[in-house]
């Protein structure tokens, strides 16, 4: 536990103080943020907010990482843990890229489709390759072939080749979603800290109800490579995103921008894959899941049926053009994620429960 809470504690910390730096260093270059010219009248006044937050989360999660190792975690890195970190920073820096070419340019586009999707691509196969080899003492990779929910379903299994496939698929969702989401002040920062905080109790309890204990297999325990450090990095992601939020929180003083979505969707789809939750992550993360459907759907309707289906997507923008105040459409945003955490961390237990019961 005590690794657990040094890593939140330090990027929390790390995340407060370095981020007013990186405002003060974005608006001296003029690193403001551009706005879609269909909210203007609502968000005309964040034009020129400093972006490239993500930079900040990015420091503050490495900064808890490592001092964690070098202070009280008492053993080296993991893989698992690295190769999370690793997907996350390679996916901040797209996403920096991304920001950097839309200052420079003075639009709200950046990097093209194609040229975002190839960055999201080289770092998902890497993930993806690596994420299989590396097997422990006991033959356990930090990633299985397996689909699972709380744990692999056995009978759905994708072979070496379609997991690289299917982490693609999933590391570009998680990616494109949060980076959706990443509309209003806070949305985006406030969601993510709930998901992970849910996932730092995750990987909590499978580290204390590991199948490779030193007692030996337990009823219900789990088959994960490195529990403690994936909740470490859980936490220090955490930490890094409520220190963040102090500043993001309505009125923002800076934005995440794709540097920080593109990482935290990244982070979120990875932290999935070496728990072995990807299914379940999908109602952890239920509010990024909405808003990236809001997206689909919204296309294609209007693309069969030339009408609109919500006023405007993502999501959030809908209930703001329909006369909510930003905040309320924030905090109620925020409510129903914490209910999405708490719902998928209902069902993690029920899983052990249900498992454990068998054996009493």
């Amino acid at each position: 536990m005590r690794p657990i809470l040094v890593a939140a504690a330090v990027a929390l910390v790390v995340s407060i103080l370095f981020t007013p730096y990186l405002i003060r260093v974005f608006s001296k270059q003029g690193f403001g943020q551009e706005i879609r010219e269909e909210v203007q009248g609502q968000h005309a006044a964040k034009r020129g907010t400093p972006t490239m937050g993500g930079v900040a989360i990015l420091v503050a999660m490495w900064a808890g990482y490592l001092v964690t190792h070098l202070t009280v975690a008492g053993e080296l890195p993991s893989v698992s843990g690295l190769l999370v970190l690793g997907l996350t920073t390679a996916l901040g820096i797209v996403g920096f890229i991304d920001d950097f070419i839309k200052i420079r340019k003075q639009r709200n586009l950046g990097l093209n489709k194609t040229a975002k999707l190839v960055g999201q691509l080289v770092a998902a196969v890497l993930f993806a390759i690596l994420a299989l080899q590396f097997a422990n003492q006991h033959d356990i990779t930090p990633a299985s072939v397996h689909l699972s929910f709380v744990r692999d379903i056995a009978v759905v299994s994708f072979g070496a080749v379609g997991f690289v496939i299917f982490a693609y698929v999933a590391i570009s969702g998680w990616s494109n979603a949060v980076n959706f989401t990443d509309g209003m002040d806070g949305l985006a920062g406030g969601t993510a800290a709930m998901v992970l905080a849910t996932y730092v109790v995750i990987s909590f309890w499978q580290l204390r109800n590991s199948c490779t204990a030193a007692v030996g297999p337990m009823p219900g325990c789990y088959t994960v490579r490195d529990p403690q450090d994936i909740a470490v990095v859980a936490a220090a992601a955490m930490g890094a995103c409520v220190g963040f939020l102090w500043w993001n929180a309505a009125p923002a003083k800076i934005f995440m921008g794709d540097t920080g979505s593109l990482a935290i969707g990244g982070l979120l789809a990875g932290l999935s894959m070496v728990t072995r939750t990807e299914l379940l992550m999908i109602i952890v993360g239920g509010l990024f899941v909405v808003e990236a459907l809001s997206v689909v759907l919204q296309i294609a309707v209007f693309r069969t049926t030339r009408r609109r289906l919500f006023r405007m997507a993502p999501f959030h923008h809908h209930f703001e053009l329909a006369g909510w105040a930003e905040t309320t459409v924030i905090i109620r945003f925020w409510v129903l994620a914490a209910i999405t955490c708490m719902f998928g961390l209902g069902l993690f237990y029920a899983d052990w429960l249900s498992e454990v019961g068998e054996y009493i």
